[in-house]
């Protein structure tokens, strides 16, 4: 299985992505969009910024968990992960959005009933 990105929408109404790894883990979430076509917009600045290292915020947590921010040119944040158990799992994470990022194909599920 390759990586892609799944465009969905919340009980809020609102429309969401997720890129999700080969393997089925979730590795990168967004925010709330009000249009698909916001979510649409927020996976192509993905795509064409997860590529560049300088685009990452490496964050620790209060409770101590790290994570990352992947950030567009213009220091918006498009993209976070999940909480990890430590930053070398954290550096794992930010690798496999380098490497997917780019490349993953976008799969629409609010079509789906």
């Amino acid at each position: 299985m390759s990586a892609k990105y799944e465009i969905y929408s919340g009980k809020n109404g609102q429309f969401y992505f997720r890129l999700k790894a080969g393997n089925g883990e979730i590795i990168l979430g967004s925010e709330g969009y009000v249009s698909k076509s916001g979510a649409e917009n927020g996976i192509a600045s993905v795509k064409k910024n997860a590529g560049e290292d300088a685009h990452y915020d490496r964050l620790t947590a209060k409770d101590g968990s790290p994570y990352f921010n992947l950030k567009a040119a213009n220091h918006q944040v498009i993209g976070h992960s999940e909480m990890y158990s430590s930053t070398q799992a954290r550096d794992k994470g930010i690798e496999s959005v380098r490497k997917n990022g780019p490349v993953a194909e976008v799969h629409d599920l609010t079509n789906d009933a």
